[in-house]
């Protein structure tokens, strides 16, 4: 069972490596959302939705720090701690409900994904200088703030 479960996962690692590069190659982009036609979208509520926010006051706002670790295999682990905000991901593109979402983790700009965990396994990164950014958002994907200011963390690390 142990080692099935193991395949089973180098498997999944593999094959989706495998399904980025060959989606990358063919001109799929992952900036926006997990939508496989990322401008299906523009001009639409789904935009103004991505550019507000959810203002939240100082004492009930949600925080966010993040650590980066190198794993002792390959890439680094991501480490997003929080305050006042929990991971819902069975609440995921619903309504709002304050202090419940996810995260949005970006690699020099450009949006890796939407995260349900505190933990984060980077693998894939790119060589040099590497900026990573989380942001904390709604249930509905809008980006929490506090004072009219995002909740993001950033760090940098050097890959070699």
């Amino acid at each position: 069972m142990g080692r099935t479960l193991a395949l089973f996962a180098i498997g999944l690692v593999f094959g989706c490596g495998i399904g980025f590069v060959v989606a990358a190659g063919s001109g799929i982009t992952f900036g926006d959302h997990d939508h496989g036609n990322v401008g299906q979208h523009k001009g639409t509520d789904h935009d103004a939705m991505h550019a507000s926010q959810v203002e939240m006051s100082e004492a009930n706002g949600p925080s966010v720090k993040i650590m980066l670790m190198p794993d002792p295999m390959t890439g680094f682990n991501l480490h997003m701690m929080t305050r006042n905000f929990n991971f819902a991901p069975q609440a995921a593109s619903t309504a709002h409900v304050p202090g419940k979402g996810h995260a949005h983790v970006y690699i020099n700009g450009v949006k890796l994904g939407r995260y349900y965990s505190p933990w984060v396994h980077l693998d894939a990164l790119p060589q040099g200088d590497v900026k990573v950014r989380v942001t904390l958002n709604a249930n509905d994907h809008r980006v929490y703030a506090v004072s009219g200011t995002p909740v993001d963390a950033a760090a940098r690390l050097t890959n070699p």
